[in-house]
């Protein structure tokens, strides 16, 4: 048996994720026509920001309020944003397709 089939890693949860799911949204929505948003082009900018901010995992209330509170921090929120920016301008210059 696998080592991650004795136990249950669905209730690990990176919660930088939805916060540069939701940074990035954003921002995509203010960019020009020229930024494509194919799904290749999109999951980059998303895997590159993520790559570059601290993850915030969790799995208990806990893990949930830690998180919370570096959410709610000022400088995680500026990190978040400007690897989101750094992202899109990275994938908006050499895009993942041809």
């Amino acid at each position: 048996m696998a080592f991650v089939d004795n136990y249950d890693f669905e209730l690990l949860k990176n919660e930088a994720e939805q916060m540069v799911l939701h940074e990035l949204e954003k921002q995509l929505e203010t960019q020009p026509a020229e930024v494509c948003r194919c799904n290749e082009c999109v999951v980059d900018m998303a895997a590159m920001a993520l790559n570059s901010v601290r993850p915030l995992y969790r799995f208990s209330l806990l893990g949930s309020l830690y998180a919370a509170q570096a959410m709610n921090e000022q400088s995680y929120a500026d990190s978040i944003q400007q690897a989101v920016a750094q992202a899109v301008q990275k994938v908006k210059a050499n895009p993942s397709h041809d």
